[in-house]
């Protein structure tokens, strides 16, 4: 005797044949940006001379400092990458505007046989001063100028 299913018995039977379909994959993160080989999500040091300056630029903020002149931080917005140059626009806890343009060029401090990876502008309360940036950790591993 054959037994006659009804279709709701007959979908529940089909349906536990079939395999489950997978979940589909997240999308993989997104690399972080490189800028002349220096990765711009770890901690960068952008630094010059006459008059002697530096900005460090980490992923909690960045913060300037340079010869009698007053320490001022900001948030870190990112990165603003367009080709070989990246950007950082931000306004510091004191209301001063401060952008960090980073070029993927060579460069020279001019007082040392030192060579860096990025050539540094910085615009800091109408003063522009030019400089040289590094990966914090490779500047640590070079040896005292």
């Amino acid at each position: 005797m054959i037994k006659r299913l009804t279709p709701l018995a007959l979908i529940l039977t089909v349906a536990a044949c079939s395999e489950p379909t997978p979940a589909p994959e997240p999308p993989a993160p997104a690399p972080a940006p490189v800028l002349g080989g220096v990765q711009l999500d770890q901690p960068i040091r952008a630094l010059g001379t006459e008059p002697f300056w530096g900005v460090d630029i980490r992923p909690g903020g960045l913060t300037y400092s340079g010869v009698d002149r007053p320490e001022q931080t900001a948030p870190n917005p990112g990165a603003v990458v367009q080709g070989t140059v990246a950007t950082y626009t931000a306004t510091t806890t004191a209301g001063t505007a401060l952008v960090v343009t980073l070029m993927a060029t060579e460069c020279s401090d001019g007082m040392s046989d030192r060579t860096y990876p990025l050539t540094a502008r910085v615009d800091i309360g109408g003063e522009a001063l030019n400089g040289c940036a590094i990966q914090s950790a490779a500047l640590a591993a070079m040896p005292p100028a």
